[in-house]
């Protein structure tokens, strides 16, 4: 079976946010092991902001899991149709990775070292949302490929 992490910056506070993660968490537990890990987001105490995404981008590449899959979240990043979503991740399965680590870096972006170790970078759109909503549209992005790859009825 499939891992899927999500690894990124912060912490959700909102209960609607709060809710509908664990919502497609539920969904997602027929079809993989899915985990969301947060790390600490680095206050810039006037630091400047490639410091800042160094500090960041060093937690994040200490919590990427051995030879797994790495998609960060850029907005310089390939753009993917539902369908091509589900068949990357049907690839990465039948590549004999294990693992798939998606990436939201913090307000201030990702690092270019965490962007270097990608093997997909992947951007959702060319507009802009907030960090907790891009954390929902991954979750149910994610969903909707394993429904597709499944032949569910959830994607129409």
């Amino acid at each position: 079976m499939l891992t899927v992490n999500i690894i990124c910056i912060g912490k959700i506070k909102e209960k609607y946010w709060t809710d509908a993660i664990a919502e497609y968490r539920k969904r997602l537990s027929a079809f993989c092991r899915f985990n969301i890990i947060e790390l600490a987001e680095e206050k810039d105490n006037g630091a400047r902001i490639a410091a800042v995404l160094d500090t960041e981008g060093k937690r994040i590449l200490g919590a990427l899991s051995k030879n797994s899959y790495v998609v960060p979240m850029c907005i310089e990043g390939k753009m993917l149709s539902s369908p091509e979503l589900a068949e990357k991740l049907s690839d990465v399965a039948l590549s004999g990775k294990s693992t798939v680590d998606f990436i939201i870096g913090g307000s201030r972006g990702i690092s270019d070292e965490v962007k270097a170790r990608a093997d997909l970078k992947l951007s959702m759109s060319r507009m802009t949302f907030p960090h907790q909503m891009a954390r929902v549209i991954l979750c149910e992005q994610i969903y909707r490929a394993f429904e597709i790859n499944s032949n569910g009825k959830y994607h129409k």
